[in-house]
């Protein structure tokens, strides 16, 4: 029955914040969810500007938070996809900074392997790892690197 008729605006807002108390929502996720239950691609469209005006979505709020998640398991690449395919636009994906991308993946590397790689493959077997979680190759050389020196 419900789930025949579009939402009213204020069941949508409500709808909406829900959503957003659980967690940040980037601008494209929030009107992928609640585009099934809108009125109207207009009446969405202003619900979504009325709550980047107050505050309430901020896709660069969200992109700092899923970065900060996704920093503890993968490079800078992999969280620049992630972020794409979230909807959040260039310019705010280079806005976030990437920190010292050569000691996230020794932290990576030394949470994985507890001792320092022994032979040749080893090392290969270890920045094939890194290279699949998003990490340039300076930042691998680096960290196995120092890995090396520990």
């Amino acid at each position: 029955m419900d789930e025949e008729k579009p939402d009213t605006s204020a069941e949508l807002k409500a709808r909406a914040l829900r959503y957003l108390v659980r967690r940040e929502h980037s601008r494209a996720e929030l009107a992928r969810k609640l585009a099934p239950r809108a009125e109207s691609p207009e009446a969405l469209a202003a619900l979504l500007d009325h709550l980047v005006s107050r505050k309430q979505l901020s896709d660069e709020r969200f992109a700092l938070e899923r970065a900060r998640s996704l920093s503890r398991k993968y490079g800078p690449a992999r969280i620049r996809q992630d972020l794409k395919a979230r909807g959040i636009v260039k310019d705010v994906i280079e806005h976030l900074s990437a920190g010292d991308e050569a000691e996230r993946a020794k932290a990576i590397l030394t949470r994985k392997y507890r001792e320092p790689a022994a032979s040749r493959e080893e090392r290969a077997k270890r920045a094939r790892f890194l290279q699949g979680r998003g990490f340039s190759y300076d930042a691998i050389k680096k960290a196995l690197k120092i890995e090396e020196v520990d």
